[in-house]
């Protein structure tokens, strides 16, 4: 099996180059040589794939049998779309990195794979689409909705989409989970959103790279929501941060209209809490009977610990400072409530 990933170096891409090194593949990873070293035993190639002549220069090193594409998600449609017009004729499928955020209904409705898509072209630059007031639909889902038509352009039925919510797991760059399990081992009384027993679904790194070199191999195609299928309760996900960090903590759970008054951020400063209904009601039974294995989130919360503890920096990314509620409004917020 001949490989193409387009990224290949942090979090995801890493992930997927070195499972299919593991299996014994022929491996080709692409991408500018700045977010880390490369894989062992993956062939690097070096360039940029916004400028066509880079990309011709790679499309020499194939053929192969299936590319995975897990370095899209801050380009236009429209540099999806060269990437995928030059290297159609050096690769048999394309298996794409989307996101639930293509659905006109997320964060509102429960999703499977029919849902209704967002409008947007293959060839739209980067300002296309816009963000409604309420946070949904978001200009990041419109221009993914766009990657997806502009994969589906150049490979028509040789393409495959995979639409995960959250991924976290050791590798980690946006600091969802890192903040969630800093804040714990801080310990003392914990701000938290309540329900306790609401669940969500966020799926570990090392499952979505498995599930997409899976996909890799197959012979089906089509669109895979990839969302854990049994998912967490929040308690358990901040009691399993306590535990796994040692943090001498207690979570204080505060109703939705509370964290609102008091201008916590969904989605940011509380990382992973978003009160929209369908958030965390992403149907993945497609991808979980084509084989989406997920291991238990206690486990992706334990490992992520033990990655940060034994050194492991996250590539440097912007997002990671939009994440977590700082000291200061946490301990306002709890003073009112205590």
């Amino acid at each position: 099996m001949r490989l193409l990933i387009m990224g290949g170096t942090w979090f995801l891409g890493r992930r997927v180059a070195e499972q299919a090194v593991e299996r014994g593949w022929r491996v080709t990873t692409f991408s500018r040589g700045r977010s880390g070293p490369g894989v062992e035993g993956a062939e690097p190639v070096h360039g940029d794939r916004t400028v066509s002549d880079d990309l011709k220069r790679l499309a020499g090193h194939g053929p192969w049998d299936a590319v995975v594409d897990t370095s899209s998600s801050e380009l236009p449609p429209r540099d999806v779309r060269m990437a995928a017009n030059l290297l159609r004729a050096a690769a048999d499928r394309w298996i794409h990195i989307s996101t639930v955020s293509v659905y006109a209904g997320w964060p509102h409705q429960r999703l499977t794979e029919d849902s209704e898509l967002l409008d947007c072209p293959p060839d739209a630059d980067e300002t296309y689409g816009h963000t409604g007031p309420d946070g949904s639909p978001t200009v990041y889902g419109f221009q993914k909705a766009g990657g997806e038509h502009a994969v589906t352009e150049a490979f028509g039925g040789r393409a495959t989409f995979l639409r995960p919510g959250v991924i976290l797991g050791p590798g980690e760059y946006v600091g969802r989970l890192p903040w969630w399990l800093s804040r714990a081992a801080r310990g003392g009384p914990i701000l938290a959103p309540a329900p306790a027993d609401r669940r969500i679904q966020p799926v570990d790194v090392r499952d979505v790279a498995a599930f997409a070199l899976d996909r890799a191999a197959a012979s089906t195609t089509g669109a895979y929501n990839v969302a854990h299928p049994e998912g967490i309760t929040f308690e358990d996900f901040v009691s399993t941060c306590l535990a796994v960090t040692g943090g001498a903590g207690h979570p204080v759970w505060a109703p939705a209209r509370t964290l609102t008054e008091h201008g916590v951020k969904q989605w940011t400063e509380l990382p992973l809490w978003r009160t929209h209904a369908g958030v965390w009601s992403v149907d993945p039974s497609r991808a979980v009977a084509a084989g989406l294995r997920c291991r238990p989130l206690s486990e992706t919360v334990e490992d992520t610990w033990n990655w940060l503890q034994e050194g492991g920096r996250p590539v440097e990314h912007p997002r990671w400072a939009d994440h977590g509620l700082s000291e200061e409004k946490e301990a306002g917020i709890l003073a009112r409530l205590t």
